[in-house]
C-alpha cells in the first residue's frame, strides 16, 4: 500500500513536471510579445532582442499608435473581426445542433449516408475547397462582404460530428414522452435537448470562436479593402519588406488575445465538461 502511494506521488510529479515545462514553452512568446508591447522599438532591438522587464523604458505609446496609426484602421479590422466572429459562431452553433441531433436522435433513409460524407468532409483539409468556394463567392457576388467570409463555414463537419456524437449519448425517452404530451419536434430540440447538450455547446463556442477569430486565408482571399480585413490579415500586413510596423503588430497582437481569453474564462466548466462528457458518451 505504502509502495502503490509513493509511486502515486513519482506519478504526479513527473507530470507537474512535464506539463510545467510546456506551459513555459508556450507562455514565453506571450510573454515575449506583451512586454515588447509595453516599449519603443529601439529599446526592443537595441543590443540585440531586449526582452528584459524594465519599467523605467516600459510606456503605452504603442497602445496609443492603435488609435492614431493609418487613421485609426485596427480598430476596423477589429469591428471585422467580432462581428464575423459572433455571427460565425452563432450560426455554426444553430445549423450544426440541429444536423448533429437529427442523425443521432432520428431513424431515416439515408441516415447513415449522410454521416458517411460528414467523415469524409472532415478527412479533406480545407484548403483544398477555396478554388470551388471562391468561384461560388464570386458568382455569388458576395466579394468583399461579410457573408462572403461567413457563410462557407457555417457547417463544419467537425462540429456536426461532435454534436452527433454527443447527443447520441441522450435517452430518446424524453422525446417520446414528449411527443405524448403533445410536444412538436422543434420544441422538444429547443425545450428538451437543448438544455442537456449544454457542455457540448460550451466546448464548440470556445473552438468555433478561436478558429473564427484567427481565420486569416480565407477572410484575405475574400476581403479585397484593406478597411475590410480582420485582425490577422490586417497584422499581416504591417509586415511590408520595406520595413514592419512594430508597434501596431505588438500591442495589436495583444489586444487581439483578449476576447479569446475571455471567452475561454467564461466557458472553461463547459469546455472541459462537453468533452468529457462527450468523449464517454461517444
Amino acid at each position: 500500500m505504502h509502495s502503490i502511494k509513493k509511486q502515486n506521488i513519482i506519478n504526479n510529479t513527473l507530470a507537474f513536471i512535464f506539463l510545467a515545462i510546456i506551459a513555459i514553452a508556450v507562455l514565453i512568446p506571450f510573454y515575449f510579445m506583451i512586454i515588447s508591447s509595453f516599449k519603443n522599438v529601439q529599446d526592443i532591438f537595441s543590443n540585440g532582442l531586449n526582452v528584459n522587464l524594465d519599467f523605467s523604458k516600459m510606456n503605452l505609446n504603442n497602445y496609443k499608435s492603435l488609435w492614431t496609426n493609418r487613421n485609426g484602421i485596427y480598430w476596423l479590422w477589429y469591428r471585422n473581426s467580432l462581428v464575423i466572429t459572433i455571427v460565425q459562431t452563432v450560426l455554426v452553433l444553430i445549423f450544426t445542433s440541429m444536423v448533429g441531433y437529427g442523425l443521432a436522435m432520428y431513424n431515416f433513409k439515408g441516415r447513415n449516408v449522410i454521416f458517411v460524407i460528414v467523415l469524409v468532409m472532415m478527412m479533406f483539409p480545407g484548403d483544398v475547397l477555396t478554388i470551388p468556394m471562391y468561384e461560388l463567392i464570386t458568382r455569388l457576388g458576395l466579394l468583399n462582404t461579410y457573408a462572403g467570409v461567413i457563410l462557407p463555414g457555417i457547417v463544419p463537419a467537425g462540429t456536426i460530428f461532435f454534436f452527433r456524437q454527443f447527443c447520441m449519448g441522450l435517452a430518446p425517452d424524453y422525446a417520446e414522452s414528449a411527443r405524448l404530451d403533445g410536444c412538436g419536434e422543434f420544441r422538444i430540440f429547443w425545450q428538451i435537448y437543448l438544455p442537456l447538450m449544454k457542455p457540448a455547446f460550451g466546448a464548440m463556442t470556445i473552438l468555433t470562436t478561436m478558429g473564427a477569430w484567427n481565420a486569416f486565408l480565407w477572410p484575405l482571399i475574400v476581403m479585397k479593402s484593406d478597411t475590410n480585413f480582420v485582425i490577422p490579415a490586417g497584422l499581416m500586413s504591417a509586415m511590408t519588406p520595406y520595413g514592419n510596423n512594430y508597434q501596431l503588430l505588438f500591442a495589436g497582437s495583444v489586444m487581439s488575445v483578449l476576447p479569446i481569453m475571455l471567452v475561454f474564462i467564461f466557458n472553461q466548466k463547459a469546455f472541459q465538461d462537453g468533452f468529457v462528457v462527450g468523449g464517454v458518451k461517444g
